[in-house]
């Protein structure tokens, strides 16, 4: 569903390596867990995959086509939640998810059950009227999610697509993300609360400094110990270790 070869991407010039030659292969059917600490590299490496950077070096794969040489398909195989509220905040909820919905083509009846479907989730029917710029963060967290998905993209990229919600909305988002998997698609989300990665994630990968230092399920991560991803990732991310699965 997802593979990256090879990738890397520099800034200032070449000076700052924040993605060095990664790769990743990410299956159909799989909820897939990418965690690192804060400037290792998970945000640089989301906006390549989604197109919105362009890597130095590789290539990222998405559901059969390849973003530089075939953006449009790669993209319409997509559902982004970026880690930003950057959006359309004088358009109302409504009027934002329609013209989601006529980007990614989607049928008027498709659009109806599945606007209908997300706003009844996230409990946004009410606000749906309402301009976005009157919307707290975590309704704008909603309504960006709610777009995100409503096409039913094959990949769901969602860089901490928890932050903002509440516990009943972030419930019904994993509810969601596992039923998505159960259809074989894919998963692909960052998250700081590694709590959620243990219970969700059939598989992890590491990142920091910009290189992949990890990449397995939580059972191959422990190797033998009984240990909690918490105290993996801290002894990864501060001890230099290096697995792979």
């Amino acid at each position: 569903m997802l593979s990256i070869r090879n990738v890397s991407k520099s800034y200032a010039k070449g000076k700052v390596k924040a993605v060095d030659d990664i790769s990743l292969e990410v299956r159909p059917g799989e909820i897939f867990g990418f965690l690192g600490p804060n400037g290792a590299g998970k945000t640089t490496t989301i906006k390549m995959i989604t197109g919105v950077l362009t890597p130095d070096s590789g290539t990222i794969t998405i559901n059969g086509h390849d973003i530089g040489k075939e953006p449009i398909k790669a993209k319409m195989s997509i559902g982004y939640v970026p880690d930003s509220h950057d959006i359309y905040d004088r358009l109302t909820g409504i009027e934002y998810l329609n013209f989601i919905a006529d980007v990614y083509e989607v049928s008027h009846e498709e659009r109806k059950r599945n606007i209908e479907k997300y706003l009844d989730m996230f409990d946004m029917r009410q606000a749906a009227g309402q301009p976005i710029r009157s919307y707290s963060h975590g309704m704008k967290q909603k309504i960006i999610l709610a777009g995100a998905l409503l096409h039913n993209p094959p990949l769901w990229i969602l860089d901490e697509p928890l932050t903002g919600l509440d516990p009943k909305s972030a419930h019904l988002l994993k509810e969601e993300m596992n039923r998505h998997c159960q259809k074989g698609y894919t998963v692909f989300f960052s998250t700081h609360v590694l709590e959620v990665a243990e219970r969700l994630c059939h598989r992890i990968g590491i990142i920091n400094k910009g290189r992949i230092i990890a990449v397995g399920t939580l059972d191959e991560l422990r190797r033998t110990d009984d240990k909690s991803l918490e105290s993996i990732f801290l002894e990864l991310t501060e001890g230099g270790s290096v697995i792979h699965e």
